[in-house]
């Protein structure tokens, strides 16, 4: 797929995996002594299970070297005044294949109309929703069921977590791609500015005022986590003990810090080509609400690309609206 095709609505593809998990595992394998504790202990702090059975036997998977799928999600809470739960804004099936070395990122619309796994009743509902129903566990459960493909592990990171990031990079310089006020802050179109965590947040926040709606976020978003990855690459003060256990409290992941550190070694090849794809549906309105329609044949597509990718069978993708 061209980039110019996907630019209107990707999702910060590339960089996001290296967001949630590369700001975690900086420093495994490049520091030691007492950094590598920290990180260590960092890691330990973030492992949380997702709480449902596994459809396949992980731990095999890395040990053998084997393809794997993480879902990758970016929460809506943890800063500009949220403390709720938050849904998903960010929904990507990443696959890490070291023996093609190449991994796949598949953006799954947040507005996709989908039946929640465990609340079918409440059909229709958006993808974002499932966390805010059922936390991790829901969302991957809805994913596997909607696409009929294995999610191996799960990665969260929320915004909180995001703006201690930008904070301890001491900020980034971001050009506008278009000029708006949000949130107190003014942006004016392609001159430099200097923004911290909450200025950043914002630029990247806002979506009503966009005339290409929620995939201009998504532009600003891929913005922003580019500058961040920019700053970041030499920031050693991301391995700080107090800054690795702040981010701590942002970030849930059921990947402990062997699984981390066997994906460090065995599946760094894997990163090396990245193949960015997304879900491609359709505007529809229902009872008032704004959703994405994924046609079939589109989901039939989507699941094939992630199969392949997984060194797996090609299979039927799941029902058009999950066990609805």
């Amino acid at each position: 797929m061209k980039d110019d095709d996907y630019k209107k609505r990707t999702h910060p593809v590339r960089k996001v995996v290296y967001i949630i998990l590369g700001i975690l595992l900086i420093s495994i394998g490049v520091f030691a002594g007492r950094s590598y504790y920290n990180v260590r202990r960092a890691a330990d702090t973030v492992y949380q299970s997702s709480k449902i059975k596994k459809t396949r036997n992980t731990s095999n998977l890395l040990k053998n070297g084997k393809p794997i799928s993480i879902l990758l999600l970016g929460t809506d809470t943890g800063a500009l005044g949220r403390t709720y739960k938050g849904r998903t804004d960010t929904i990507i099936l990443a696959t890490i294949n070291p023996k093609t070395n190449s991994t796949t990122l598949m953006s799954l619309p947040r507005d996709s109309e989908v039946a929640i796994s465990g609340f079918e009743q409440d059909f229709p509902a958006k993808l974002n929703a499932a966390y805010a129903y059922g936390s991790s566990a829901t969302t991957i459960s809805t994913v596997q069921k909607w696409l009929n493909v294995p999610i191996d592990y799960y990665a969260l990171i929320n915004m909180g977590g995001m703006k201690k990031v930008i904070n301890e990079v001491g900020g980034v310089d971001i050009k506008p791609i278009r000029s708006f006020t949000y949130l107190g802050y003014t942006f004016e179109k392609g001159v430099k500015t200097h923004m911290n965590g909450e200025k950043a947040l914002a630029y990247s926040r806002m979506r009503y005022d966009d005339p290409n709606g929620d995939y201009g976020r998504q532009q600003r978003q891929r913005q922003l986590i580019t500058s961040i990855i920019s700053k970041g690459t030499n920031a050693s003060n991301l391995v700080k003990q107090d800054f690795l256990f702040s981010l701590a409290k942002q970030t849930r992941t059921d990947l402990s810090f062997g699984d981390l550190t066997k994906i460090i070694t065995n599946y760094r090849s894997a990163t090396k080509n990245i193949n960015s794809d997304h879900a491609q549906g359709t505007g529809k309105m229902i009872d008032g609400q704004s959703f994405e329609i994924i046609p079939q044949k589109e989901k039939q597509r989507v699941t094939n690309a992630l199969r392949t990718s997984l060194n797996l069978k090609k299979a039927s993708t799941g029902p058009m609206y999950a066990n609805k």
